[in-house]
């Protein structure tokens, strides 16, 4: 049986919002069409996790913020992620879907790179975004929640990267929430042939936690010999109930997709990570860290697909579970027929801090070719009295000790991200959510 969602907008406050925004008429009637679904598809099943009962459907929609020039008026949170003013390159914040401010290259401009936000793309290449736009990574009718994605969206960015263009110092987008607003933001990459980009992203709660729910998708679509370099770190609040699904298409012969993801919100979090790898020689590579608390439940789904000849696909994923926080680690290597010596590995590891934390790391490879290589690795413990022991008995606390082997527990992963950046940052928010 259906369970039909009720989304707290109708067709003509849809209709108003995207006039007001000069979106494009596709566009339009792809909403109004998006919602209608919305409301008779079923909810996502993650595997082991009931998602019934969670708020994905009481939030407010249409919430302003005020555009400024000024680096000074971005909110402390903002500019401690941001860095230093000199420093500020390439940079999009929003605020509940609004852009508040924007700094990106002249040269970059010449090239041809586009980094804007989704609004001015629909109005400006409205074309180029609708030859990608929910095509192929991500499909509107899969479920109910990329249904009411495709509807609602309010936010996000748009970045193409014509052929052969390097461009050297990454893309930043800040995505602050705020309030009961619901958060529906789409990021949307396109790196032409032999073209490269790294792209960070981050998501922050600012002000007071009221209930609110953020739907977000990123896709990704790689030609001949790109290489995209995607960094995410996500901190929304306790109240916040999050669905992320980030995709990327690699469609190119020897194209190159790296993520990098500190999935680090307080609330209850869907997320799907997947990787087509269709280009032949094409190589896709998913590191990961979390850490779950309070009584938050969390469900964390990593797929690299192999269609092409000799692709190679990388899963790990580790994470920590302190008081009473629950976790699904799954992570699915599948070789499809005729994506012959592809290789695929992947490592899910769980640690658990207390009694009543909980975690299940698993691992599956799907594999329907035979001439191919794949492994995988999985554990969840808590942490060995042993090594506690004997961190102690060189004058160590207790909660020194712990700490100690926690930053040993993640380091395989975080030491190993392609972005420094995202690396600082996750230090940072690692050592305020585990003391």
């Amino acid at each position: 049986m259906t369970t039909e969602l009720t989304f707290p907008v109708n067709e003509q406050q849809l209709q108003s919002f995207s006039k007001d925004r000069q979106e494009p008429e596709w566009f339009t009637n792809a909403r109004l069409d998006a919602l209608t679904k919305a409301g008779k598809l079923e909810l996502p099943k993650p595997d082991k996790t009931k998602i019934t009962k969670w708020n994905f459907t009481s939030f407010s929609y249409d919430a302003q913020g005020e555009a400024t020039s000024s680096y000074k008026e971005l909110s402390d949170a903002v500019r401690t992620l941001v860095g230093e003013e000199e420093k500020v390159e390439n940079l999009i914040t929003q605020k509940n879907g609004r852009s508040t401010y924007e700094a990106v290259q002249a040269e970059l401009r010449e090239q041809g790179v586009i980094f804007t936000d989704m609004e001015t793309a629909l109005k400006e290449h409205g074309d180029l975004v609708q030859k990608y736009f929910m095509k192929d990574a991500v499909s509107v009718d899969e479920n109910s929640l990329t249904a009411a994605h495709a509807a609602l969206v309010n936010g996000g960015v748009f970045i193409y990267v014509p052929e052969g263009v390097e461009v050297k110092s990454p893309l930043q987008a800040i995505f602050a929430h705020e309030g009961s607003f619901g958060l529906f933001n789409h990021v949307l990459i396109v790196a032409e042939a032999n073209s490269s980009l790294t792209y960070i992203e981050n998501y922050l709660s600012e002000g007071s936690g009221e209930e609110a729910a953020a739907n977000i998708v990123a896709e990704v679509y790689l030609e001949d010999g790109a290489k995209v370099r995607f960094g995410a770190v996500d901190n929304l609040a306790g109240a916040v109930t999050t669905y992320v699904n980030r995709r990327g298409q690699v469609n190119g012969r020897d194209a190159e997709l790296y993520w990098a993801l500190g999935q680090m919100n307080d609330g209850n979090t869907v997320s799907e990570n997947t990787t087509y790898l269709h280009g032949q020689g094409s190589y896709g590579d998913t590191k990961t860290v979390s850490i779950g608390r309070g009584k938050q439940i969390q469900n964390f789904t990593t797929n690299v697909i192999h269609f092409g000849k000799d692709t190679d696909g990388q899963i790990l994923k580790h994470g920590v579970m302190k008081e009473a926080a629950t976790s699904i680690f799954n992570g699915i290597s599948k070789i499809e027929k005729g994506a012959t010596k592809a290789n695929g590995e992947q490592t899910e590891r769980v640690l658990m801090l207390s009694e009543k934390a909980r975690g299940d790391a698993n691992p599956i490879l799907l594999i329907d070719e035979d001439d191919v290589t794949a492994g995988h690795a999985a554990s969840v413990g808590k942490i060995d009295p042993l090594q506690m022991f004997y961190l102690m008995s060189r004058g160590l606390s207790q909660t020194e000790a712990e700490r100690l082997i926690i930053h040993g527990f993640l380091e395989p992963v975080v030491g190993a991200l392609p972005i420094d950046s995202v690396k600082e940052q996750l230090y940072d928010l690692i050592e305020r959510k585990v003391y």
